[in-house]
């Protein structure tokens, strides 16, 4: 049965495998949209905490986190279990991870310094426990497969899944749990809400975490052995790290993330501000808006694959986030110049709606293609080093991805405090002058970030040439 299964490494995966393993991603979904989207907005309009505060407690929390997220993926490099290196961390995290997540929607009445250190306490506890699950499972793509384009499209179902969930949660909460009501005109200011989108986002980590483990179960005897037990060398342990994390190709796209992460968290922190303050949109407009990211995921798992397998995996990059970073200000930008419709015009949905979509489907795609980058670089590190180390490499994305993102997010409540906007503003009440300054702080960091990430993927050296030299050099140094 072994045998068989390894004979089958370099097959196309079966679709079940395909489904199973992307269907994990909806946990790291539902949780990263709720961090990005809702949790500044949660804690500084309806709980009450001082903008600049709620930013400071999230930027603390995802960098602390971020040291998990190597350490579970050394220890995943190098376990030895009769369920492999991956899947244990990811069937114990399933209970834990759901019932902190439920928790942190569901805050006890304290004092504004003890809502401080809670926050702190129960994002940090969110972000570990979710570590364990989604470091290992993303570990896992390098052992899937080692085809080029076979890779992508893999990433290509996780992508889909974990977009799928965290916007698919995020429009029922629009709709459903955040309808505008008398009592609550901005829709998102009603905390029984909070409660029901805590309960189904719990529910829905829960079940993906243990289905994509159960579905991905079968093929743990075709993954690779871990290393040899030995005892622990802490400087043994660092030089190896180090000779790792030294890789060239790694170290660009780690470069690439750092920028690109910080402006999407700079990105998806502004946004509930910006639908409700900027356009003025209501809970069921905004709920549109996350509604036809759904068109954007479809779109973004279609051309992904197609234009790397095209032009290859760093020009497809280098061409979604260049094109993204370039459109996501401009409907921001020709409004303050009078260019753009009014709001409350008819045609002002609609126009926010189809270069939104377009602009997500760009950003998707380049994520989706990057993360393939990735699972390329495993084999040029093994065959430089002798040891592969996946868990490392999609720990250290994962780490950057945190710490990072946490530091857009300080960003974006630094950017409402410097232009002026406090946690009482309501939509209307913010005069042109306060919304043009608003802009023109906003759109030139989010772009300028994109633009240093493009800059850098242009030194990224693996090509499908590279990716397969590197394949027949490691065969044949297993070969007998």
């Amino acid at each position: 049965m072994i045998s068989d299964l390894k004979m089958q490494d370099n097959l196309p995966l079966p679709l079940s495998t395909k489904v199973a393993y992307g269907f994990g991603a909806v946990a790291y979904g539902v949780k990263d949209n709720a961090f990005s989207v809702f949790l500044l907005f949660f804690y500084s309009r309806v709980v009450g905490m001082p903008a600049e505060q709620v930013g400071l407690a999230i930027m603390l929390v995802l960098i602390i986190d971020a040291i998990s997220d190597p350490l579970v993926g050394h220890i995943s490099d190098n376990l030895h279990s009769r369920w492999g290196r991956r899947h244990p961390f990811m069937y114990f995290s399933a209970l834990p991870v759901s019932v902190s997540f439920f928790f942190l929607w569901n805050p006890p009445v304290l004092s504004a310094d003890a809502m401080f250190f809670y926050l702190l306490a129960m994002a940090v506890l969110v972000r570990t426990l979710i570590t364990l699950f989604e470091v290992p499972s993303t570990s896992l793509i390098a052992e899937l497969t080692p085809d080029y384009d076979e890779r992508t499209k893999v990433i290509g179902y996780r992508g889909f899944f974990g977009y799928l969930g965290g916007i698919g949660l995020t429009i029922v909460a629009y709709v459903f749990f955040f309808p505008q009501t008398p009592e609550y005109s901005v829709g998102l200011m009603n905390p029984e809400g909070y409660t029901k989108y805590a309960l189904v986002g719990s529910t829905m980590m829960f079940i993906a975490i243990i289905v994509s483990s159960i579905g991905t179960h079968n093929r743990i005897p075709t993954f690779k052995s871990p290393p040899p037990k030995r005892p622990f060398n802490a400087r043994q342990t660092t030089t190896e790290l180090k000779q790792t994390l030294s890789n060239p190709s790694f170290l660009v796209v780690m470069g690439a993330t750092l920028f690109a992460a910080t402006a999407s968290g700079l990105g998806l922190s502004s946004a509930n501000f910006l639908f409700t303050l900027f356009w003025e949109f209501t809970s069921e407009q905004i709920g549109l808006l996350n509604m036809f990211l759904i068109i954007s995921v479809f779109i973004a798992v279609i051309i992904a694959p197609r234009l790397s397998r095209r032009i290859g995996k760093k020009k497809a990059v280098i061409f979604f986030w260049f094109t993204a970073a370039s459109l996501a200000p401009m409907p921001y930008l020709l409004r303050v110049f009078g260019w753009f419709p009014d709001n409350g015009s008819p045609a002002l949905l609609p126009s926010v709606l189809a270069i939104y979509t377009v602009d997500m489907a760009l950003f998707i795609s380049a994520n989706i293609t990057i993360s393939s980058m990735f699972a390329d670089v495993v084999e040029d590190s093994e065959k430089t080093t002798g040891r592969r180390s996946e868990g490392i490499f999609f720990a250290s994305r994962k780490f950057l991805e945190k710490s990072v993102s946490g530091l857009g997010i300080f960003m974006a409540s630094s950017v409402l405090v410097m232009v002026g906007i406090s946690e009482t503003a309501t939509p209307g009440s913010l005069d042109q002058a306060t919304l043009s300054r608003w802009i023109f702080i906003y759109a030139p960091t989010y772009v300028f970030l994109y633009m240093l990430a493009v800059t850098l993927v242009f030194r990224y050296q693996i090509d499908r040439e590279v990716h397969e030299k590197n394949l027949r050099q490691l065969a044949e140094e297993s070969s007998p």
